[in-house]
């Protein structure tokens, strides 16, 4: 069946000219029904082509397509391979947090690209504008849908999902690797049976031998690796003698560099005949092409490694050449299972544990593992693939249940139950128990529920969805009306659903507001940096024994003893991020926690601001903007100019030049003297005029004052750059103890007096009433603060003292 002749307006937009077998059976489903589908069919079987004929219905129909990727790596893979779909004129826009969101463009979009994660923190905002795209779709089509069982990702995808269908019931195409349970994931998508699949191994183009081998464990975790390697290659040997291509999974982006070294050695050292040393032609375009000298070096063995880490046009060039048959021996990290179609004779998955920076070392997900071994098998050269799993002689059973029986899908949803239903109460979708209850029956959880009542624990459900209800009330989150039972979320459950917190984290966030609130100077840059380092996000981050001493030595002189290790490993890398100076030891895993640490501190600072005022929020942001420039506390307002980061900034302040206001008083001309190109000097000093710029004219403020008499003055603040939210608070103080009272005649506290504090989108000019009276103090010194909450500039300060006659 060609497609020219089932899609002719479409042609173009497929990679191949006649649909397998697996597909002809499932495109009356796709093309002829409205009915939404689950399809189960092995690794390499052409799944992508049921999204695809899903896609060319809607877009038929002038409606818009929702394709959800599995990775963020994977987006942007679709949004190359979719270009066919630009050439036929349809408009295809990828939404992930790495990029700025064109809200426009994604609203005209023809296909929408989106992670789980990212979907669900827009379907949260759905009724914004910037959001209100995602209530326009027609067809959502779910890749790899069971990562319904992935460890908290499941359970965003499980919640997204069913919100999704709430607000716009969108079609809905789910595809999957072979599962066991393909009809629980069809009950709970509303798939009738005739629009149900479930194709098996026989429709896998190549048969798949797979097995487990172990190695010998030693009491080395670096040598062990080598075990492990030294028995990769023993298993690709003969297919790689006998023409074969092989594909090693390792843990990490720098194990695939270290793996395909070694593994160079290894095959000359067994004259293996591999290598295209002697093909001149392809020599020469590899040393045009190819800039990476470890990489290129590898690629002439006939070795090479992929990884997210490449530049796009080297992972190209690396799938191409394996394509080809140029690279025998790949090595890989698990983001190639999921993406392109690469399979090779042999599959080798080397390590079964992985390292996360956010984790620790963990399993790697069963999903991940039987991705990996249906790679196997490359569809018109062999007539069957070999995977291998290498592991512990321990884990060597568990794998081999896997591999026989499969893997059912289960709900994740009980274990981050509270989080997702605060979410759904902080939107308003639900008001009362009686739409808790009906929102849990609109996800998976409720329908594998059913399947095994006693594991889910089902005939308790309505109780264990009350005690969840009653926890989110008791830790603020939810206020609940005594009589009729109504719910609602409060400020601090809107916050921790809008910024995407764990509970436990919004919980600490809004201690630190009291806090504040208690106290306008209780809050330092060392508190922030500490709940972000103890913040449930982290939990599970370890330090190895090699980064101890590396840790302590960031840290010394700081009180850390109530801090667990990987809490500490935390502190020590933002310490040094803020400070630009992050100890080599701790490199490996400090871009993942800055960027981490970077949005929870955004968060953390629209709590301050919602919490506690804008002073506390202009904190929050001046340290989150040391965190991702590494710029001194004195010159990180630098970093609010447009074209300044750590490295100008650094430039700047070196030169005397602290402050955005420094910038403009030294004009374009002292930019050049500082050391800036004439071009980037007007750039920077334009960037500068665009900030708020504040002056404090204290008016008639008096010099003295007699003891018991009052005076209201009047105090104006104003702003002779741009406009900008700001807060302005004027507090008093003994002048010579630090200490004042609000109250002529009585002794003074020692922590002194906000005497007033205003919240205002600052235009031009605002004015503070101030009162002056005679205290119990021979001065009183009076200081007014303005802080801008959304920049990082410094407060700026002023202060004048009145005596006491």
């Amino acid at each position: 069946m060609e497609v020219a002749e089932v899609l002719p307006e479409f042609a173009d937009a497929f990679a191949f000219e006649s649909f397998n077998r697996m597909q002809r059976e499932a495109l009356p489903a796709l093309l002829e029904s409205e009915e939404n589908v689950v399809a189960s069919a092995p690794t390499a079987s052409g799944k992508t082509a049921l999204a695809e004929l899903a896609i060319c219905k809607t877009l038929a129909e002038g409606g818009t397509a929702l394709f959800i990727a599995p990775l963020r790596a994977l987006t942007n893979e679709k949004e190359d391979d979719w270009d066919r779909f630009e050439e036929l004129d349809y408009s295809v826009y990828v939404v992930t947090g790495e990029r700025d969101l064109n809200p426009r463009r994604a609203r005209r979009a023809d296909i929408l690209v989106m992670t789980p994660e990212k979907l669900d923190s827009a379907t949260r905002k759905h009724d914004s504008r910037r959001y209100d795209f995602v209530t326009d779709i027609d067809v959502c089509v779910i890749d790899e849908v069971h990562l319904l069982d992935a460890d908290r990702r499941g359970s965003v995808l499980e919640v997204t999902i069913s919100r999704l269908r709430r607000l716009c019931e969108p079609r809905v195409v789910a595809l999957s690797a072979t599962m066991p349970n393909v009809d629980d994931v069809a009950a709970w998508l509303d798939a009738p049976e005739e629009t149900t699949f479930e194709f098996g191994d026989e429709y896998r183009p190549v048969d798949l031998n797979a097995g487990v081998k172990t190695y010998t464990h030693g009491d080395n975790a670096f040598a062990d690796k080598y075990r492990r390697l030294y028995r990769a290659v023993d298993l690709a040997e003969p297919h790689l003698r006998d023409d074969g291509q092989a594909l090693v999974f390792v843990s990490s982006r720098q194990d695939t560099v270290q793996a395909a070294k070694k593994a160079r050695d290894e095959i000359a050292e067994r004259d293996i005949p591999m290598g295209v040393r002697g093909e001149y032609d392809f020599h020469t375009d590899l040393k045009e092409t190819l800039e990476n000298d470890t990489l290129r070096n590898s690629v002439l063995d006939g070795v090479a490694f992929h990884h997210a880490g490449l530049s796009k046009d080297e992972r190209d060039l690396v799938e191409e050449w394996f394509k080809e048959g140029h690279i025998e021996l790949l090595f890989s990290t698990s983001t190639l299972a999921w993406g392109v179609n690469l399979p090779a004779r042999c599959v080798v998955i080397r390590d079964t544990k992985i390292h996360d920076p956010l984790e620790g070392e963990v399993d790697m997900s069963p999903l991940d593992v039987l991705q990996m071994l249906g790679r196997a098998g490359r569809p018109g050269y062999d007539d069957v693939g070999h995977g291998y799993v290498v592991c512990d002689g321990a884990d060597a059973d568990k794998y081999r249940r896997l591999l026989r029986d499969g893997k059912e899908i289960e709900s994740r949803l009980a274990e981050t139950l509270a989080t997702h239903l605060n979410a759904e109460i902080a939107m308003g979708t639900i008001t009362s128990l009686d739409e808790v209850m009906d929102w849990l029956e609109t996800t998976f959880y409720y329908v594998r529920g059913q399947s095994k009542p006693e594991e889910y624990d089902f005939p308790n459900l309505r109780g264990r969805v009350r005690d969840c209800l009653e926890d989110l009330v008791d830790r603020g989150f939810v206020e609940m009306d005594s009589e009729d039972l109504s719910i609602e979320s409060t400020p601090r459950g809107v916050l921790a659903s809008k910024y995407y917190l764990r509970l436990e984290t919004a919980a600490t966030f809004a201690e630190l507001c009291d806090r504040a609130n208690a106290d306008d100077d209780a809050l330092a840059a060392d508190d922030l940096l500490e709940a972000v380092a103890t913040a449930e996000e982290f939990d599970s981050v370890s330090a190895r024994q090699s980064e101890r001493d590396a840790i302590s030595a960031v840290l010394v002189g700081r009180e850390t003893g109530d801090l667990e290790a990987g809490q500490r490993k935390v502190l020590a890398i933002l310490r040094g991020a803020a400070n630009g100076k992050i100890p080599t030891e701790l490199a490996s895993d400090a871009w993942v926690i800055q960027r981490n640490a970077t949005r929870l501190l955004s968060a953390l600072g629209a709590f301050l601001d919602r919490l506690a005022g804008p002073h506390a929020a202009n904190l929050a942001r001046r340290v989150e903007a040391r965190i991702e420039d590494g710029v001194s506390r004195d010159a990180v307002g630098l970093t609010a100019i447009d074209s300044v980061a750590a490295g100008r900034a650094s430039k700047l302040s070196a030169e005397g030049l602290s402050t955005p206001g420094d910038v403009v008083d030294a004009g374009i001309s002292g930019l050049v003297d500082a050391g800036l190109s004439e071009g980037i000097a007007e750039r920077v000093y334009e960037g500068a005029q665009s900030l708020p710029a504040v002056e404090i004219d204290w008016g008639e403020f008096p010099e003295t004052i007699a003891v018991g008499e009052n005076d209201v003055c009047e105090v104006t603040v104003r702003n002779v750059g741009e406009p900008a939210r700001a807060g302005i608070r004027v507090t008093v103080t003994d002048g010579e103890s630090d200490a004042a009272s609000s109250q002529p005649g009585t002794d003074v506290p020692d922590d002194g007096v906000e005497m007033t504090s205003t919240n205002t989108y600052l235009r031009t000019e605002d004015t503070v009433p101030v009162g002056v009276f005679g205290a119990d103090a021979d001065a009183l010194e009076f200081t007014v603060s303005v802080a801008f909450p959304e920049e990082p500039l410094l407060p700026i300060e002023e202060t004048r003292t009145v005596d006491v006659v």
